[in-house]
Parts: structure tokens; C-alpha cells; sequence
């Protein structure tokens, strides 16, 4: 007997996608330079420079 597959899913929106005023750059938007200490500084020149490679990867 079939059709026991139909009866699995329990989402109704089953290709739910998140819309895009949802989705964000992947940058932290809160950040202080004053509260930041020496590992902060290096983190973040750490994305800097890894962002100049993805941007250079796309050309």
C-alpha cells in the first residue's frame, strides 16, 4: 500500500525562503572603537583583508 510518504512533511510552505529585506551582508553592524581591544583590531583587519580577496575572486 502506498502513499505513506504523504503524511511526513508537516510544513505547509514546504520551498519557504527568507525575503530578502531579511537577509544581511554577514557584517556586524554594532561595533565600538573605543570598547575595542587589541584583538578586536586584529579581527577586524582580519575581515577587511579577507573581504578584498572575495571581492577580487568575483572579477
Amino acid at each position: 500500500m502506498g502513499g505513506r510518504d504523504d503524511h511526513n512533511s508537516n510544513s505547509k510552505n514546504f520551498l519557504a525562503q527568507t525575503p530578502k529585506n531579511q537577509i544581511l551582508d554577514g557584517h556586524d553592524i554594532e561595533f565600538s572603537q573605543e570598547l575595542a581591544d587589541a584583538d578586536d583590531v586584529k579581527a577586524q583587519e582580519r575581515s577587511k583583508a579577507a573581504h578584498q580577496r572575495a571581492k577580487q575572486r568575483k572579477k
